[in-house]
C-alpha cells in the first residue's frame, strides 16, 4: 500500500514538469515540422525546404553560419582548454586573480555585453580614439562583420567553457601526473596520453553545449553582424517578422533544430559506449 502511494506521489510530482515541457517544447516543435510543409494556401509542399538549399542568398547564410559556428566552436575550446591547464597546473597571484575575473562575463547580459564591444571596436571605439592619439589614420574594421560576431561568440563562450574544463582537470589525481613524470614522460605524452582522455567527456559536452549556443544565437549577430549574408536566427526574424514567411521559417528552424540534433548525437553515442564499456 505505502509502496502504492510513493509510486502515484512519484508520478503526481513529475506531471506539472511533463506538461511545461509538453507545452513549452514539445508542441511548438510539432507545430513548427507542420508549418514547414505548410505553403501560404494551407497545401502540403516541400518548397520551404527546396529553398534552404536553392536560394542563393539562403545558401550563403547557411554557410555563413556553419563557418562562423565551427571556427567560434574551434577557438572557444582551444582558448578554454589552454586556460583550463594553466589555472589548474599553476599558482600564484596571476591564477588567483584569473581565477576571479574570469568568469565576470557569465553574469553580464548580452545586450549589454554586445554594447561593450560596440563601444571598444567600432569604428569610433576606445580603440579607434587610442589609434589616432598615437597617430595612426586608420582603425581595422572589427565589428559589423563575421570577425565582429567571433569575437562576441568568444566573450560570452570563453568563461563558462573553461569552467567546465577547470572541473574536469580538477578532478585528475596529481598523483597520476606525478607517476607518469617520474618514469619519464614528456609534457606532450601527460598531456595526449592522461590529461585529454581524462577530460574528454567534459571537452564533449562543453562543444556540444557550445554548438548548440552559437548556431541558435541572435543578439550579438543581429547588433553587432553583416546585413549579408546573415546567420539563420537573424534570418529567421527577417523572414517571420518582416515578410511573414511562417513556411520558409519553420523550415529554418527544423533545419537548425537537426544541425543540433547531429551534434547531440555523437554526443549521446560516445555516452552510451563509455556506459558499456
Amino acid at each position: 500500500m505505502k509502496q502504492k502511494q510513493h509510486n502515484v506521489l512519484g508520478i503526481a510530482m513529475v506531471i506539472p514538469s511533463f506538461l511545461i515541457l509538453l507545452l513549452v517544447v514539445i508542441i511548438p516543435i510539432i507545430l513548427a515540422v507542420q508549418e514547414s510543409f505548410l505553403d501560404d494556401a494551407g497545401a502540403l509542399t516541400w518548397s520551404n525546404y527546396t529553398f534552404l538549399f536553392e536560394d542563393k542568398f539562403m545558401r550563403r547564410n547557411i554557410s555563413f553560419t556553419l563557418s562562423l559556428t565551427i571556427m567560434s566552436m574551434i577557438f572557444i575550446m582551444l582558448v578554454s582548454y589552454l586556460l583550463a591547464m594553466y589555472l589548474r597546473f599553476n599558482n600564484g597571484k596571476i591564477v588567483e586573480w584569473i581565477r576571479r575575473l574570469y568568469f565576470i562575463p557569465m553574469f553580464i547580459p548580452s545586450v549589454i555585453g554586445t554594447y561593450g564591444i560596440i563601444s571598444m571596436y567600432s569604428n569610433h571605439g576606445w580603440l579607434a580614439r587610442l589609434v589616432m592619439l598615437l597617430g595612426g589614420e586608420s582603425f581595422p574594421k572589427i565589428i559589423y562583420s563575421y570577425s565582429g560576431i567571433l569575437l562576441a561568440n568568444l566573450w560570452f563562450n570563453i568563461p563558462f567553457t573553461t569552467m567546465m574544463l577547470s572541473s574536469a582537470l580538477a578532478g585528475i589525481p596529481n598523483s597520476i601526473v606525478e607517476s607518469a613524470k617520474d618514469t619519464g614522460a614528456s609534457r606532450g605524452q601527460i598531456l595526449f596520453r592522461f590529461i585529454i582522455p581524462l577530460s574528454y567527456k567534459t571537452m564533449l559536452v562543453a562543444m556540444t553545449f557550445v554548438f548548440m549556443g552559437i548556431i541558435g544565437s541572435f543578439t550579438a549577430p543581429f547588433l553587432i553582424g553583416p546585413n549579408a549574408p546573415q546567420v539563420l536566427g537573424v534570418a529567421m526574424e527577417q523572414m517571420f517578422g518582416v515578410y511573414k514567411e511562417i513556411g520558409k521559417t519553420s523550415a529554418t528552424a527544423v533545419f537548425m533544430f537537426l544541425l543540433c540534433s547531429f551534434m547531440g548525437y555523437f554526443y549521446i553515442r560516445s555516452m552510451i559506449k563509455e556506459e558499456r564499456t
